[in-house]
């Protein structure tokens, strides 16, 4: 997939991530699925099965860096800031939050 952003900037005192692609795509992702889905080491398992983050509905962005021309880095309000998100993460998760929520409340 060859998606960039246009757009990314974070709402709502940082609850939420909104980014806008440029094919048109615009999507609204929450700070919890980004943390619970982190593609960091520590919450997908490298190495092991992955990790079921708990209690992150109050988790915020505090600051989001760019990785390149690639990816960014989301710094949250816990502290952290591991994961790299590519655009086609980013897409994904967009496109498909519901999904990915669905089944992270299934596995709580």
């Amino acid at each position: 997939m060859d998606v960039w952003p246009v757009s990314i900037e974070k709402l709502d005192n940082g609850k939420n991530l909104n980014i806008s692609f440029d094919d048109k795509s615009e999507f609204k992702i929450s700070a919890e699925l980004l943390r619970v889905e982190s593609p960091s080491a520590d919450v997908q398992g490298h190495g092991g099965p992955k990790v079921i983050v708990k209690n992150k509905s109050n988790v915020l962005i505090n600051k989001i860096e760019e990785v390149g021309n690639y990816a960014i880095r989301i710094i949250f309000s816990d502290d952290h800031s591991s994961g790299i998100f590519s655009w086609d993460l980013l897409y994904d998760y967009g496109k498909n939050q519901d999904k990915y929520l669905e089944k992270y409340y299934n596995s709580l």
